[in-house]
């Protein structure tokens, strides 16, 4: 499992990435440092000018899963992509924060199911910070 979010080496994305994510309603992840794992879209969320995402499916082997193993992998934001270290959030604080960027970034009726699915525990456990690696 990766390590907690507060990590003395997490190293910080490209301020121009970050940005760009938070502008965007989906990023491409691909997770693990396999080459058989596919782009995937998710909601990213920026908070603390550090970028985050949750997974919804949680599946065996989903990227949230391929990143506990290898936390090695890269995120596409529009025509950039970047290498980086997926980190896992364990901060109650910073896990509220999540949530209220979500709710924030996602509040249309499509998408309210979507921000509540994100609230629960099992879910909540997927948070993930990507950093540089």
């Amino acid at each position: 499992m990766p390590a907690p979010s507060r990590s003395p080496g997490r190293r910080a994305l490209p301020r121009t990435i970050v940005e760009a994510a938070d502008r965007s309603k989906i990023m491409g992840i691909k997770a693990g440092d396999r080459t058989d794992h596919p782009f995937v879209g998710v909601w990213p969320v920026v908070v603390e000018g550090r970028l985050f995402a949750r997974s919804w499916t949680i599946k065996p082997d989903g990227w949230c899963r391929t990143f506990r193993e290898d936390p090695l992998g890269v995120i596409q934001v529009g025509d950039r992509t970047v290498r980086v270290r997926a980190l896992a959030v364990r901060s109650a604080r910073l896990l509220d924060a999540i949530e209220a960027a979500y709710a924030a970034k996602y509040p249309t009726p499509a998408s309210r199911k979507y921000v509540r699915g994100f609230r629960t525990a099992r879910r909540r456990e997927t948070t993930t910070e990507f950093v540089r690696r």
